[in-house]
This record gives structure tokens, sequence and C-alpha cells, in this order.
């Protein structure tokens, strides 16, 4: 039987999605993925994404953040 872990779970404040990170192990053997769920009402988004694609994936959306919140701080919005 395959391994889910969940990782994380949050609701998103604008459009109020679902998201839910959860690490993917086979009972086949292989490398762990890493599994994003967007959940929008009744329909659902899935990824299965290898390590090097979570973080370079993972990269991107920090570098974006951290610029985009100090933006923020510059212009002094919350």
């Amino acid at each position: 039987m395959d391994k889910i872990t969940s990782l994380d779970r949050f609701r998103v404040p604008i459009g109020n999605q679902d998201i839910e990170l959860q690490q993917m192990e086979f009972e086949a053997g292989g490398m762990p993925l890493l599994r994003l769920r967007i959940r929008e009402r009744s329909r659902f988004t899935i990824f299965d994404i290898d390590p090097v694609t979570a973080e370079r994936w993972a990269r991107t959306m920090l570098e974006w953040s951290r610029a985009a919140l100090a933006d923020q701080e510059a212009q002094g919005k919350p």
C-alpha cells in the first residue's frame, strides 16, 4: 500500500482554496514525491512533484514573497 504523509494544510485567504502538501511514498519504490492538492469547492487540482522541481519552485516562491513583502513594507502597507 502506498504511504501518504500530510505535511501541511491551510486555506488561502484570497480565493478560499484549501491547500494540502503531502509526501507520497509508493509501495513499489522509487523516490518520494511531494503531492500538492488544491481544492476549490468541488474541483481538485493535484501535482506530484519530484524533489528537484520542488526545490526550484520553493526557491522561486520564497524569492518572490520576500521581494513582494519588502516592497509592501517600503510603501508603508501592512
